[in-house]
């Protein structure tokens, strides 16, 4: 069955350029269209669709507040985030609100279909290296909550599982995590599966969060 897609954007010159790349997968359709986060909230309800490419800045209703409302629901589609990067401060929010990810703008139509499949499949970080370039950028801005490291969420953990969570939280996919710590992929996998149960997470995404505002992850790559 093709993943179905909706593309929200108030650009339509984007969109038609994101749907010609899609239509031409065998494995992809696009379901649905919107200009704006009230618009795609509206279409959402009458229309089923796997993957959302949301944008950020958009009138009437941002992407942010956009992927919140999507992700109330238990058995909502996975939102993919369209991000300039440069300008959308409001990205890491967008993580934190629910996304499964991230892409820039202009990335090459290879890596977007990638990442859409991806994102269906169940994982979450895309692209690690600009994710980590994005919370390095922004992580800053968060809270300072890590008043007294390790945080009383991280003690759940074992060492070994705190240390894995480093590595995703600093950008590393499950095969440089296995070739850093010397471990095979499948017990890496096995790893995350336990953080995210231990903390209540729903994927890698809400791991690099947690990690940077608990401060163990620190902007630059350092841990604490």
């Amino acid at each position: 069955m093709a993943i179905r897609v909706m593309l929200v954007d108030d650009q339509v010159l984007l969109r038609t350029g994101f749907r010609m790349v899609l239509a031409a997968q065998p494995d992809m359709e696009v379901v649905a269209e919107a200009g704006d986060g009230v618009e795609a909230l509206q279409v959402l309800r009458s229309t089923a669709v796997d993957v959302v490419l949301m944008d950020v800045r958009m009138p009437k209703l941002d992407g942010v507040e956009a992927t919140s409302r999507i992700c109330l629901d238990p058995n909502a589609p996975k939102v993919l985030i369209l991000t300039t990067f440069d300008l959308d401060e409001y990205a890491f929010s967008a993580l934190k609100a629910g996304a499964s990810g991230f892409m820039l703008k202009d990335v090459p139509p290879g890596e977007l279909l990638a990442a859409i499949r991806s994102v269906h499949s169940g994982d979450a970080v895309v692209a690690p290296s600009t994710t980590r370039r994005l919370l390095d950028r922004f992580a800053p801005m968060l809270p300072a909550t890590a008043q007294e490291p390790p945080q009383k969420e991280l003690q759940r953990l074992t060492e070994r599982e705190r240390e894995v969570m480093v590595l995703v939280a600093q950008g590393m996919s499950n095969g440089e995590i296995a070739a850093r710590l010397v471990l095979s992929e499948a017990t890496v996998k096995t790893h995350v599966g336990r953080i995210l149960t231990k903390l209540g997470l729903r994927d890698r995404v809400q791991v690099v969060v947690l990690a940077y505002e608990t401060g163990l992850v620190r902007a630059g790559g350092g841990h604490g």
